[in-house]
């Protein structure tokens, strides 16, 4: 966060709800996260200005300041559906995620 602008996500780790392949959790939040990279890098058209970086179970997505009216308010948009919807799998599945807001 950056005041009230949310500029991106980090999303590591396993949920350990279950075993790799069979894990919902894991799936819920895997699904989430290509749903808003692909909104905001695809559909929007963002790929060249917002930042993706894949490693062993961690993704993180960063958008820069600087973007049109619509593109921010989208985004904005979108990583606050994100967000309400991991605090929504965390409220189902306490033991298996957690969700940190950070500055």
């Amino acid at each position: 966060m950056e005041g009230d602008r949310i500029v991106g996500f980090t999303v590591k780790g396993h949920s350990g709800y279950a075993e790799a392949g069979h894990d919902i959790v894991c799936a819920a939040v895997t699904s989430a996260v290509r749903l808003t990279e692909c909104a905001i890098n695809d559909v929007l058209g963002l790929g060249a200005a917002v930042k993706v970086k894949e490693a062993d179970a961690s993704v993180a997505l960063r958008i820069p300041g600087g973007l049109s009216e619509t593109g921010e308010s989208t985004c904005q948009t979108l990583l606050t559906a994100l967000m309400v919807h991991m605090a929504s799998l965390h409220e189902e599945y306490p033991d298996h995620i957690l969700v940190l807001e950070e500055d």
